[in-house]
């Protein structure tokens, strides 16, 4: 296999910090700006009620799909950084309030279990808030394992409101 084979990823992002949307949509412009990535889809965005934190305001989601030639600690690493830049701080608040917050979702069909990256992510049909737009721009997602995400949607934790799109 050569070395500069593509793989797609989903990336989950959200906001519930001053102009939530406009956070988002930087957020994107900048993983496809990024060495190494291209976005090749992005959902719309939705507004959403925040699940397992502190009470808090609303957040603004959506989820990307891009092409990668970056390995997935590589691409975790990219989004970290984008974080960082749109002026995400460290908070000790598990779930909290944040300007900016950017999940690696999937990666090919791979499973991931590493410090600081398990993919496919934890928790993702716990929430419909990644759910709903990952379905929106891929409506036959499935698990590394072959279960199809759309039949989990109605499993998932918190309420996911089409705000408008991308």
């Amino acid at each position: 296999m050569s070395g500069d084979a593509m793989s797609k990823a989903y990336i989950g992002i959200g906001s519930n910090v001053g102009d939530r949307a406009s956070f988002c949509r930087r957020a994107v412009a900048a993983l496809d700006e990024a060495a190494g990535v291209s976005v090749e889809k992005a959902s719309s965005l939705y507004e959403t009620t925040p699940v397992g934190g502190p009470p808090q305001r609303s957040f603004v989601n959506l989820v990307a799909r891009v092409s990668t030639g970056l390995a997935p600690q590589d691409l975790l690493g990219t989004c970290k950084v984008i974080e960082r830049r749109l002026g995400r701080e460290a908070s000790e608040i598990r779930w909290g309030p944040r300007v900016i917050d950017l999940d690696v979702l999937l990666y090919d069909d791979e499973k991931i279990n590493e410090p600081g990256l398990e993919i496919p992510h934890p928790r993702l049909v716990q929430r419909r808030f990644v759910m709903v737009p990952l379905l929106e721009i891929d409506p036959g997602a499935s698990d590394p394992w072959g279960a199809r995400y759309a039949d989990w949607v109605d499993e998932g934790e918190g309420e996911v409101r089409l705000l408008e799109p991308f």
